[in-house]
């Protein structure tokens, strides 16, 4: 490739990233405004930043899915520069339009030399898988809506069509997607886990049950897939908010809901900005 077109992807790419750090700076000053930084304590506060550093370890697997998911199209890269290539242009998905995080990966692996169909492909089965893994977490909030229903039987459920979905993936695509799927089913494990690590923070009644917390990561799950594939919606901004609200309304106190709402918008937009730092030192070498 032209080295000036080389260096101009770079920049566009890099640019996006940059782009998706001023949107997260606007994120957190229009939220902070919106939290009661007052009712939280000490032990409150380790908590939370905690929750941040799970999260941002938790953008690790999206990466490696990513990764993957290039090695099944038979692109080989490293890994270091998979997830480099993924830290630095995921920021770019708070950028209004939900898409440029797709466009900076697509200039950043053009100047890469990885052809243009793969990283368009790429896209398409990143979606798809993640989309497939989130429609499955579904099952674990069947409980909070069938009470007679057994949180064991939801969640061998859940458990089998994972393994079985796993296992169809296998014999027809290879090896390398189905682990693209197990790493985005553990990414969105422990993203709704970090929503459940919220909301017993906010609410702070020692009364989260197995079921209700299988309930709120299930419908966290679903919400965060919601926004994922919404065009138009920044990081899902709004979608994910509306379909929690839906999900979880009658079941949490509104306030406390509307709250841990917005503080793990704070933990996740945090957690993305502190994974892209960490990419950002990863070596660049394909």
């Amino acid at each position: 490739m032209n080295p000036v077109l080389k260096r101009w992807l770079h920049w566009v790419g890099g640019g996006l990233g940059v782009a998706g750090i001023v949107f997260i700076a606007i994120r957190l000053h229009q939220y902070s405004g919106e939290l009661d930084f007052k009712k939280f304590g000490v032990s409150s506060w380790l908590a939370l930043i905690g929750l941040i550093v799970v999260y941002a370890c938790a953008n690790y697997l999206l990466s490696i899915a990513w990764w993957y998911i290039l090695g099944f199209l038979r692109v080989e890269v490293s890994r270091n520069w998979a997830v480099k290539i993924y830290g630095i242009s995921q920021l770019a998905k708070y950028v209004p339009g939900n898409i440029f995080q797709f466009a900076g990966r697509q200039a950043l692996g053009l100047a890469a030399d990885v052809p243009g169909w793969v990283l368009a492909k790429s896209v398409f089965w990143e979606l798809a898988l993640i989309s497939v893994a989130g429609a499955i977490f579904a099952c674990l909030t069947v409980p909070g809506v069938l009470p007679g229903l057994s949180v064991n039987i939801a969640g061998f459920v859940f458990l089998a069509i994972v393994f079985l979905t796993g296992l169809f993936i296998r014999r027809f695509w290879g090896a390398s997607a189905v682990k693209a799927f197990v790493s985005h089913v553990l990414f969105l494990t422990v993203s709704g886990l970090v929503f459940v690590g919220t909301l017993v923070v906010v609410a702070d009644n020692g009364q989260t049950t197995v079921q209700l917390a299988m309930l709120y990561g299930g419908a966290y799950t679903v919400a965060w897939v919601g926004g994922l594939l919404t065009p138009g919606a920044p990081a899902g901004v709004g979608v994910r908010e509306v379909v929690l609200l839906f999900l979880l309304g009658t079941v949490v106190g509104k306030a406390d809901l509307l709250l841990a709402i917005v503080l793990n918008r704070v933990i996740t937009v945090s957690g993305d900005g502190g994974f892209f730092v960490w990419a950002s030192l990863k070596a660049r070498e394909r």
